[in-house]
């Protein structure tokens, strides 16, 4: 069976231009996982000045049911995670690791990463954040879903919004879809590093 990592490097490369710059972390009982940088935009040349970030080693093994007695090597969603800022106004390269803890939480903590759902590091997502936390977003905007011979899943690239701890709360009680709503009805800049907490009356 093919390796499935070359194939999701490919397609990070194609849509989002060459990484300048990267970190790998591995964890006790884990794969390797690689956050990689890219600055210069989409590779059409829109949306210049937006720094994304991408993990690379989490779609190597598919998420698997937390309750299944026996994890299938073969079946089940794959994915990658896509964060999407604003360069200059905070340091968000300290960004890596917190990426690299997210992505490496199926295997250590036999997560199913699924648009709508939470994931929390626990601290700043990089030094003086607002953020602790991240709305994993629906894929296929950016990036387009990485079809994989069968009986593989695709791999799916999931953006990440990152939520201040109120906003987090706000979520629970009304789901995403309502805190998206409420993002776009308020105009909010999901991308600025160090915007407040949208108003939540």
């Amino acid at each position: 069976m093919a390796d499935v990592l070359p194939l999701v490097e490919a397609r990070l490369r194609t849509a989002l231009g060459e990484p300048d710059a990267g970190a790998a972390v591995t964890f006790l009982g884990t794969d390797r996982i690689e956050v990689l940088r890219f600055t210069d935009g989409t590779a059409g040349g829109t949306d210049k000045g937006i720094v994304r970030y991408a993990t690379l080693g989490m779609s190597a093994q598919p998420m698997s049911d937390p309750t299944a007695v026996v994890a299938d090597p073969v079946a089940g969603p794959r994915a990658e995670l896509v964060l999407s800022v604003r360069p200059g106004a905070a340091d968000t390269d300290k960004v890596l690791r917190p990426l690299a803890v997210l992505a490496a939480s199926p295997q250590v903590e036999g997560l199913v990463v699924a648009p709508g759902a939470s994931l929390d590091v626990g601290e700043p997502l990089w030094p003086g954040a607002p953020f602790t936390s991240v709305l994993v977003a629906e894929a296929g905007g950016l990036i387009e879903d990485l079809e994989l011979d069968a009986p593989l899943d695709p791999v799916r690239f999931l953006p990440l919004l990152p939520m201040t701890p109120n906003e987090a709360a706000w979520k629970r009680v009304h789901g995403a879809a309502a805190l998206q709503e409420l993002w776009l009805t308020s105009g909010t800049d999901l991308r600025d590093p160090s915007r407040k907490s949208v108003p939540l009356d």
